[in-house]
């Protein structure tokens, strides 16, 4: 029985929106055990009653780490040209041993 309903998977902008705010919340979680661990109430006194920019932003800090690891693994495709300058950045042993094993496959 079909209802006419129907799921889609969103495009990998839309998969980083949803991973940043479902990491956000554990940036501030991490940065109040990181407190807690030191014994100390804010990070800064820059803004008065409300600690430091670090207080401010904890959250964006940890999602846009996350965020941005994932656009670098999964968004973005290989990148030929830093392989072969890699390679070239080799020795001259190293790179026939590379050569060699790719040979025999």
């Amino acid at each position: 029985m079909d209802h006419g309903a129907s799921v889609s998977v969103p495009d990998p902008q839309h998969r980083s929106l949803l991973l940043a705010s479902i990491m956000g919340p554990f940036g501030g979680f991490f940065a109040s055990g990181f407190k807690r661990a030191f014994k100390i109430k804010e990070f800064a006194n820059t803004i008065p009653g409300h600690g430091g920019i670090m207080d401010r932003f904890d959250c964006q800090y940890l999602m846009a780490t996350f965020v941005n690891i994932y656009i670098a693994s999964f968004i973005r495709g290989p990148n030929p040209s830093k392989v072969i300058q890699q390679l070239l950045a080799l020795h001259i042993d190293q790179q026939l041993h590379i050569f060699n094993s790719l040979c025999c496959h």
